[in-house]
């Protein structure tokens, strides 16, 4: 039978990520591909104690329908947090989501038209230009450099089309690592004020800053409620409960739980309830300098092991936080073949920049490298390996 699927799926592509992580099954390989957060960050215990308390005294909340907006506790208790960072005002609200990813799917289905523009970092996360895609949106990618998202093309952007959404990974962004400046986040804020756009911000990887100060969102700047704010506890308790949070204003969270509501009808209220009970009782501040220890660590040992093995023409971002870094190789050189070359001879996973591109027809050079996942032995050993291949090239 020939199938004729919606044009909203027809372009949509396995994810190159995904085709890499299939060689990570094999034995032997290690992979400096995946996204995860480290296996030691977990706090399993804490989390099946929690469980088994929910379960025993209250199962039949924890199993059954929940509200589209989200556990009330858990939204009272983001809402103190943000607040306190100048995220949350009395215009705004908050609904949970399944994960950061379905936020920003949901961001975009009620605010962009198939054919109107939406601008976005090149390179940017895979799953948001999936997402995007999805909804036939004209995306534009806008380079970044050390400062962030590059003001000069990003205004040329913006004068040519009329931008509906402005997609933005302030903090250590995946793919590169990078970290927006305050002063270049002011002046993104006032191109998006000037030409009435709308920023999505996500910013998965904030709490994991291990180096320097904090800078504050874009969203503390936002007078006017054009700001979208997406959290998740993917990377600080567990991406597997697939809990996250988006804050907006009123109006745009009330589109955003209609389109939950026809989505999943609510976020699993078990694992609602598990993120509530465990940020009620442990002291955050030092649960997360526990965290960002071990990233600090995982970081610096990587790095270090770059300076010492890699090819000096290979450069490499230095992040202060997240889990990422992005190397770039000379232009003379083949990037994917080398991708390639790494896995198939050498059981070496990193991801081609390709994947991260608007279109995967984009030249880049780089290529994505993860420090949370692996062990720090692979660290050391996979670092050598790649190492001895850039040399050779």
């Amino acid at each position: 039978m020939n199938y004729s699927f919606t044009r909203k799926v027809s372009s949509l592509q396995a994810s190159a990520i995904r085709e890499i992580l299939k060689f990570t099954g094999q034995p032997g390989v290690i992979s400096f591909a995946a996204g995860n957060p480290a296996a030691e960050a977990f706090p399993t215990e804490k989390i099946s104690k929690i469980s088994k308390e929910i379960l025993d005294n209250t199962p039949v909340f924890a199993l059954q329908y929940s509200i589209t907006e989200g556990h009330t506790s858990l939204r009272d208790l983001l809402k103190i947090k943000l607040a306190g960072e100048k995220k949350f005002t009395a215009n705004d609200e908050l609904i949970i989501t399944s994960g950061a990813q379905q936020a920003i799917d949901l961001s975009c289905k009620i605010l962009c038209d198939a054919d109107e523009t939406l601008i976005c970092e090149a390179p940017s996360f895979i799953g948001s230009l999936n997402a995007f895609k999805s909804y036939n949106v004209n995306l534009v990618g806008v380079p970044l450099d050390d400062e962030g998202i590059d003001l000069e093309k990003l205004e040329i952007v913006l004068k040519q089309d009329k931008v509906k959404l402005l997609y933005l990974i302030p903090n250590f962004q995946n793919p590169t690592g990078k970290c927006t400046s305050f002063e270049r986040r002011k002046a993104v804020y006032e191109l998006a004020q000037r030409y009435d756009v709308i920023i999505l911000e996500d910013d998965p990887y904030g709490d994991l800053r291990f180096n320097g100060e904090d800078i504050p969102s874009i969203k503390s700047l936002d007078t006017d409620g054009r700001v979208i704010y997406v959290g998740s506890f993917s990377k600080i308790l567990a991406p597997g409960l697939r809990v996250g949070y988006v804050c907006a204003n009123k109006e745009i969270i009330q589109k955003i739980t209609v389109c939950k509501q026809t989505n999943d009808v609510h976020t699993n209220i078990w694992a609602q309830l598990i993120c509530e009970r465990f940020f009620s009782e442990i002291n955050l501040d030092k649960y997360l300098s526990g965290l960002r220890k071990i990233y600090a660590h995982k970081a610096n040992l990587m790095l270090s092991q770059m300076d010492k093995h890699f090819s000096e023409k290979v450069k490499f971002t230095r992040p202060d936080g997240g889990l990422f870094l992005w190397a770039t190789m000379p232009l003379d050189i083949d990037m994917l073949g080398f991708c390639k070359k790494a896995v198939e001879e050498y059981k070496i996973a990193v991801v081609p920049g390709t994947a991260f591109m608007v279109s995967e027809k984009d030249k880049t050079n780089s290529f994505r490298l993860n420090f949370s996942t692996p062990s720090d032995d692979d660290i050391i050993k996979g670092i050598e390996i790649l190492g001895k291949l850039t040399q050779e090239l």
